[in-house]
């Protein structure tokens, strides 16, 4: 029983983009598009190669930010503001999942490689303000974005969370590794991909997941 493998856990660790709102909704869509303009602007360089920058960054460094600091020394505070300067309309208020979240035994948390004033504006959109406990951005964790472990300690220390008594939901299985091996469930939120050992659930639908749960 799935319910069984969670009777332990006392802290649930919630991602951000595509996770608490589904994909359809396109904000992460949005914010790649601002991301290469962004990028463009800010090196004197083509669309088109500031795309290209934006996607290897993603997969060399986990974040489009951390390359960009990484690798021209960019700072993290405009940029995060501007390319979160988006259109919030596509998200509806989801009253089912904010009970099923608030149903959960112990602390719930969001921790997002966004920033927390995004995280504010999206939650608030989807009525799920109330259903956290604290929201966690990557200015919590000193810009360090998941999947770096160091992340993770930062935040996870910041918030006094065991690991042990943990639960992370994830749409992103790179960013699941470390909750895996620091001893946390782990949850692949979003269309099943391959096995893979450091995931244990997966949950194509976060709500119907969650109700099975409580």
């Amino acid at each position: 029983m799935v319910a069984a493998s969670f009777a332990h856990v006392r802290a649930w660790v919630f991602d951000l983009d595509n996770t608490l709102y589904p994909p359809s909704a396109r904000l992460f869509a949005q914010i790649e598009v601002r991301m290469t303009a962004y990028v463009s602007r800010i090196l004197g360089i083509t669309e088109a190669e500031a795309d290209r920058l934006r996607a290897d960054y993603w997969a060399l460094y986990g974040t489009t930010l951390a390359g960009l600091m990484a690798e021209h020394d960019l700072d993290p505070g405009p940029y995060l503001k501007d390319v979160h300067d988006i259109d919030f309309s596509g998200l509806v208020p989801d009253p089912l999942l904010a009970a099923r979240i608030t149903a959960l035994p112990g602390r719930k948390i969001v921790f997002t490689n966004g920033d927390g004033v995004y995280a504010a504006k999206v939650l608030a959109a989807r009525g799920l303000n109330s259903a956290f406990d604290a929201v966690y951005g990557v200015e919590h964790a000193g810009y360090l974005p998941k999947p770096e472990q160091a992340a993770f300690e930062a935040v996870f220390a910041l918030d006094g969370l065991s690991p042990a008594e943990g639960a992370m939901f994830e749409d992103d299985p790179r960013n699941l590794m470390v909750p895996h091996l620091m001893g946390m469930r782990t949850v692949l939120v979003g269309p099943e991909a391959l096995a893979q050992d450091h995931i244990h659930h997966h949950a194509e639908d976060l709500s119907a997941f969650l109700a099975r749960l409580v």
